[in-house]
């Protein structure tokens, strides 16, 4: 009986082998699957790109001609997942005619105006201190079309273009016509004060110019290591420090040697509002003290005898001088009436007194003081004072 079975040839064992193998490599490969699978078990594949959370905090200001917009990004989606990139910004703006007293706030369009596309890429430079600062520059053609208008701001992010966030907040702002910033701000310097002038402003980016409220004074500390040449550059910011009804200011609350930067806003007064401003051109100053101080007053000599063995001498005395900043005296001496004379102190007298030990008998003297500052400024001379020292024998008159 033929067993075929039995008596499989070579052929036979060949093909089971080639099966065998091509097991055992479906299964090899089954079982790498497995094991990348197994080897990297990090967070699910996200397939559908996230949807942001709308914005909440939107804030819009004007200042000057400026709308400034203040907001903070979202960090997390709709489905609360953390966004792993920064989204683009979109904003928004319109113009609505302001609404009379008890009438509602507008709402925003159901197809709002975009006004500016942020990349993502380009969010650093709108950041400070976790928010973003935008700044929406009004044209002179936005306030004459608009006057007496609402700007209503919205703003959209979105990772992807087919998953926008929600609308943010609305935030409006009343449209007020700004006076034209000051260009001609410059400062004088006295020993008083620093006085800063300007011309008052006459126009408006609408042409006709609104009242002038006030004028607010602003001053900082410049950088002195920032290049020279460029804009200037602030290492404190401009701070508030009066208000003023026009020019000219003077700023008493100031140091000589000290380097100070001002800026002056014009506040337009409007029925319910008042706006500044832009800044003024910068106006730089380090005040030196190149001022002398007053002439010394009640300047008066006199006579004291020799006695004892000592000899004759004249001693001066003045009035103290008022100013704060006096660090002495100096005494002038001259034989001859009308002539300066020469100085006869060798240091600077800190008290308004001098003994003058070097006179002779027979001679009339003529003397004049002056004051010093303690930046070397000195005064002129006082009104002189004269008297003489009466020769042996001689009797005074």
């Amino acid at each position: 009986m033929d067993n075929r079975l039995g008596n499989a040839g070579p052929q036979t064992g060949v093909f089971v082998s080639k099966f065998h193998a091509m097991a055992l490599s479906v299964a090899a490969f089954l079982l790498s699957l497995v094991a990348i699978g197994c080897a990297a078990p990090g967070e699910p594949y996200e397939r559908k790109p996230p949807t942001p959370i709308a914005i909440t905090d939107l804030t819009a200001v004007q200042s000057g001609g400026d709308v400034l917009l203040t907001f903070t990004l979202p960090q997390e989606a709709v489905d609360n997942r953390p966004l792993r990139e920064s989204p683009t910004i979109e904003i928004y703006r319109d113009f609505f005619a302001a609404p009379a007293a008890g009438e509602p706030a507008p709402k925003a369009p159901a197809r709002p105006t975009l006004l500016v596309t942020i990349p993502a890429a380009m969010e650093d430079h709108y950041a400070v201190q976790g928010h973003i600062h935008f700044t929406d520059a009004l044209r002179p053609q936005d306030f004459a079309q608009h006057r007496d208008s609402l700007a209503v701001y919205v703003v959209r992010t979105q990772i992807s273009e087919k998953k926008p966030s929600a609308n943010s907040n609305l935030a409006s702002v009343p449209v007020f016509t700004p006076l034209d910033r000051i260009t001609d701000l410059r400062t004088e310097v006295t020993h008083a004060a620093i006085v800063l002038i300007w011309t008052p402003p006459t126009t408006s980016p609408a042409g006709s110019a609104p009242t002038v409220g006030v004028y607010h004074i602003y001053r900082g500390t410049p950088d002195s290591a920032a290049p020279a040449g460029g804009a200037t550059a602030l290492k404190s910011p401009l701070v508030k420090i009066a208000d003023a009804e026009g020019p000219p200011f003077q700023d008493t609350q100031f140091e000589f040697n000290a380097s100070y930067v001002y800026s002056v806003r014009s506040v337009a007064q409007y029925p319910n509002a008042a706006l500044e401003s832009a800044d003024s051109n910068l106006a730089v100053v380090t005040p030196r003290d190149t001022f002398p101080p007053a002439a010394p007053q009640e300047l008066i000599v006199a006579l004291v005898p020799a006695q004892s063995g000592a000899p004759a001498r004249l001693e001066l005395s003045w009035a103290i001088s008022p100013e704060t900043d006096i660090a002495g005296y100096n005494v002038y001496r001259s034989e001859q009436a009308g002539a300066p004379g020469s100085r006869v102190n060798t240091d600077q007298l800190p008290t308004p007194a001098f003994r003058d030990m070097n006179v002779q008998p027979g001679h009339r003297y003529f003397y004049s003081v002056t004051a010093v500052d303690r930046a070397g400024n000195e005064s002129s001379a006082s009104a002189a004072v004269s008297d003489s020292v009466p020769a042996e024998g001689q009797v005074r008159p």
